[in-house]
């Protein structure tokens, strides 16, 4: 942490470069604040300066009620239902929707699936489906393209049901199917 007297001018400035940063408790009311709330500033001899709300709350301080210091930039509860889907995100990128559907994943979530496509519509303009789908061919794709292994082994591992659902996926995106995607051998490799 800086030095006390620099964030004790930082705080009468109410700057907001702080703010998520540094939490002012006050020991003459016992309520801490961000710095750019706009309560009366407290006297210097009576502020504390903590880096999380959590430990201005362990600290024995309960948080004001103008400000909301616990909603303060960088936590979790600043982004809201974003932080929901960022968390359906990363459980979709590890496969959550390849073998269960979207039942699951919302009970994962703590919601009901209909929410979660809510919230995905609202923030990703596109179902929790959709997005697996379009991470499937991403890593069907990279695969074809960086490896030998046959479009079957390439469906399973990238996430498909099957080959002919991938080959159906890829045609009607790409107009054809995986295995005219592959990059050609150079002539002399295929002589050998």
């Amino acid at each position: 942490m800086q030095d006390p007297a620099a964030l004790y001018q930082a705080f009468c400035r109410r700057d907001p470069a702080l703010d998520g940063r540094v939490f002012v408790a006050v020991r003459t009311t016992g309520v801490y604040c961000r710095p750019v709330c706009r309560v009366r500033t407290p006297l210097a001899r009576n502020v504390l300066f903590y880096r999380s709300a959590a430990a201005a709350e362990g600290a024995g301080y309960r948080p004001c009620l103008r400000c909301r210091p616990e909603t303060a930039p960088f936590c979790p509860a600043w982004k809201g239902t974003q932080s929901t889907v960022e968390r359906a995100l990363t459980l979709i990128e590890a496969g959550a929707l390849d073998h269960d559907g979207i039942d699951a994943l919302a009970d994962r979530l703590g919601m009901s699936a209909r929410h979660l496509a809510r919230l995905f519509a609202a923030h990703l303009d596109a179902s929790p489906t959709q997005i697996a789908q379009s991470l499937r061919i991403q890593r069907a794709k990279r695969m074809l393209d960086e490896t030998d292994l046959p479009v079957a082994r390439i469906a399973s591992r990238s996430g498909f049901s099957s080959a002919r659902r991938m080959s159906a996926t890829f045609v009607a995106l790409y107009g054809r199917p995986p295995s005219k995607l592959r990059p050609r051998k150079p002539r002399s490799m295929q002589q050998r």
